[in-house]
């Protein structure tokens, strides 16, 4: 990883998500205080599992909570709409830990409010795809103005939505 861009599982998050939200957070155009879906998924994040230790930095990422005993990472989550970006994400703090001799963690995505849990794993083939996601990555933020809007369902509550659409 030396010489490599440091990237957050957010960015990470994004590029599955929208090239544009992607290509306006890395550029600090956030819009995430004042929508209610970021406001009510850091409350769920803030109340569920009160015991753990939550949001740990580890360089360019930051943890929800860890079981090290176990060795899980976990990541918890409002709902299972955008899926598998929470996923990708997940898989890329497996990946930039392990690029650091962190190995054999594997990850869980909670979603508490479901009731349910996602157990995810960091195949080599994942750790393949990320040479290309990142070098997909390095061309958004390259470009001089943002993607184009991507007009999905989900976008409608959407931290960006107004500066997209209004």
């Amino acid at each position: 990883m030396a010489g490599e861009m440091e990237y957050t599982g957010t960015q990470v998050n994004y590029f599955f998500v929208c090239h544009r939200k992607l290509w306006l957070f890395t550029r600090d155009i956030t819009f995430e205080n004042e929508n209610e879906a970021v406001r009510m998924g850091r409350l769920i994040d803030s109340y569920a599992y009160p015991r753990q230790k939550k949001q740990i930095q580890i360089g360019s990422i930051k943890i929800d909570f860890m079981d090290t005993r176990r060795g899980v990472i976990h990541e918890v989550k409002k709902s299972r709409s955008i899926e598998r970006s929470h996923v990708w994400q997940l898989k890329y703090y497996l990946y930039w830990l392990k690029t650091r001799g962190m190995t054999d963690m594997t990850g869980e995505i909670d979603y508490p409010k479901l009731r349910r849990k996602k157990t995810v794993i960091l195949e080599p083939e994942d750790e393949v795809a990320f040479e290309e996601i990142f070098r997909k990555m390095e061309a958004i933020f390259a470009r001089p103005t943002p993607p184009n809007v991507i007009d999905k369902p989900f976008c409608k509550k959407c931290a960006y939505y107004e500066f997209c659409y209004v």
